[in-house]
C-alpha cells in the first residue's frame, strides 16, 4: 500500500472516533469488527512506524469493547519483506489478541482493493465494522466499507506528530475519494457470475 507517511503520536492513539458508540455495550451486545487498513513493511520484514501505530492505535481501542472484537488486518504484498497482513497479525498476536479473534485479509493492495475483500469477507456481519486506520485515510476507508455493503463508522487512529503534513494527505484523499467510491458501487452491483465462491467470516 502506499500510504505509509510517518505520523508518530505523541500519546496513546486517540479514541476520538467511535468511543461513544460504544461505552456501554455489555456482555450480550453485538461483537464489532475493526477493519486495520494497512501501510509499508520494512525491507527487514519489519512493520514502519506508521503500520505499527496504525496497529497499536486499533488493539487499544479494542481493548475497550467487550466483547472482545474480531480484528481483520488487510494489506497484501508491498515492495518488501511479507504481506501486511501477517506483519500485523503478528503484532496483534505480540499485543495478546487470541488467534479466534484474527481474520487477515492477505491479498489488498490499495484501499480499494482491501475494501472489497474485507466486505466479501464480513459479507453477513450483524455488528459494527469499525475502520481502523490515520487520520486523513479513515473517511475513505468508512465510505468505500459501507458502498460495499458494511456497517462500517470510524475508527481509532493515531495523533499525528507535530509537523505532519495532515493537510497535503487530506488533500489527496479528497481526489482519491469520489474515484474510489464510483469504482466500488460499480464492484458492488455489477452483474457477478454464478459458481465462484469465497470465503466468510466465523460466526460473529
Amino acid at each position: 500500500m502506499t500510504l505509509s507517511a510517518a505520523d508518530t503520536p505523541t500519546r496513546p492513539p486517540a479514541l476520538r472516533t467511535g468511543e461513544a458508540t460504544v461505552a456501554g455495550q455489555g456482555a450480550s451486545s453485538t461483537r464489532a469488527a475493526i477493519v486495520i487498513f494497512g501501510a509499508a513493511v520494512r525491507p527487514d520484514g519489519s512493520p514502519s512506524p506508521t503500520l505499527r501505530r496504525r496497529v497499536l492505535a486499533a488493539r487499544r481501542f479494542g481493548a475497550r469493547l467487550h466483547p472482545p472484537p474480531l480484528f481483520v488486518p488487510t494489506g497484501g504484498q508491498g515492495r518488501h519483506g511479507p504481506p501486511e497482513a501477517t506483519v500485523m497479525v503478528r503484532l496483534l498476536r505480540e499485543q495478546g489478541v487470541a488467534e479466534a479473534d484474527l481474520l487477515p485479509e492477505p491479498t489488498g493492495t490499495d484501499t480499494l482493493s482491501s475494501a472489497r475483500a474485507v466486505a466479501a469477507l464480513l459479507s453477513g456481519w450483524s455488528g459494527p465494522v469499525f475502520a481502523a486506520s490515520s487520520g486523513y485515510h479513515i473517511p475513505r476507508c468508512t465510505l468505500l466499507l459501507r458502498l460495499l455493503g458494511l456497517p462500517a463508522r470510524p475508527g481509532p487512529f493515531p495523533i499525528p506528530r507535530p509537523g505532519f503534513p495532515e493537510g497535503y494527505w487530506r488533500l489527496r484523499e479528497s481526489a482519491a475519494l469520489p474515484y474510489d467510491a464510483v469504482l466500488a458501487l460499480w464492484h458492488r452491483f455489477r452483474p457477478r457470475s454464478v459458481g465462484g465462491r469465497e470465503k466468510r467470516h466465523p460466526a460473529s
